[in-house]
């Protein structure tokens, strides 16, 4: 019987590897035929091209303006980034800190656009901006990135701060710092890697959004993600040889600033605080 059991484990445990192997191998062969026919001459029917250039990259940059869509991207990014730092840094300190009526409900509303897909609520969004005149700008854009994104930087830095005890604050204040020298002074060194670390995640998270940014943006206010959408469209008008090198730029920019934020954080650190404070 205990024979039986230790080969049946065995064989779950390979079954299990064996299915991860094959998905990581799926994913890695899906983007080595987007990397290598960015750079093909041409691609038919062989394992690997018959030649490589690299001009499909200039091309790409030119046809599909890709100066202009890396910096409303980088100003869209950077304005998200801040605004959901210093809203969701004080909105969290508040629910951390704070007991009041309806905390649980105010709990839920904040984590209610990480819940519900973006499409959900995204079409409705898009639009009341429009109707306000927001709809098609970096403004709207930028706004409508900020109601997931916001709960995000709330929901990740809410353990870092319960982590801290309160006494140190009291006895901060006991010496006379005022609010601004409080956060400053004491909590900002302390918050500082669960900081940089919400703005990462969310600089990488407003970088990957579609639905939202599709809905709201403009000729002039569509980031990488949006752009990459339309020249799949193009195909047909352009090579596919372009639609792969967005797709390349697309994925390098996504990757290296997943990467950034993994070095500073990592998820099972927020589960693992997460649970210590339940």
């Amino acid at each position: 019987m205990i024979r039986e059991d230790g080969l049946a484990g065995r064989l779950w445990r390979i079954a299990i590897w064996a299915a991860v192997v094959i998905f990581v191998l799926n994913v890695l062969a899906v983007i080595a035929v987007v990397v290598i026919d960015s750079v093909a001459a041409r691609w038919f029917g062989t394992w690997l091209p018959p030649a490589f250039v690299t001009h499909w990259y200039s091309d790409a940059w030119a046809d599909f303006q890709l100066s202009d869509v890396l910096i409303v991207t980088f100003e869209i990014v950077a304005a998200v980034v801040v605004i959901a730092g210093v809203l969701g840094v004080t909105a969290a300190y508040a629910l951390a800190r704070r007991n009041f009526p309806g905390k649980q409900a105010v709990m839920l509303i904040f984590l209610a656009p990480l819940l519900v897909p973006p499409l959900t609520y995204g079409i409705p969004l898009a639009t009341l901006l429009y109707k306000f005149g927001f709809g098609g700008t970096m403004g709207g854009v930028i706004l409508a990135n900020l109601v997931p994104t916001v709960p995000f930087m709330v929901l990740v830095m809410i353990p870092f701060i319960e982590q801290i005890d309160p006494r140190i604050e009291a006895a901060a204040r006991v010496f006379g710092a005022s609010t601004f020298s409080l956060f400053i002074r004491v909590l900002m060194p302390l918050l500082l890697p669960g900081i940089l670390a919400g703005l990462l995640l969310v600089m990488v998270r407003t970088i990957a959004m579609f639905e939202l940014t599709f809905l709201t943006a403009g000729p002039t206010s569509q980031t990488l993600v949006v752009a990459l959408y339309y020249a799949v469209f193009a195909s047909g008008v352009r090579a596919g040889q372009e639609v792969d090198v967005m797709a390349v730029v697309y994925m390098a920019s996504t990757l290296i600033w997943l990467l950034i934020a993994l070095r500073f954080v990592s998820p099972t650190q927020i589960v693992s605080r997460a649970k210590q404070r339940a």
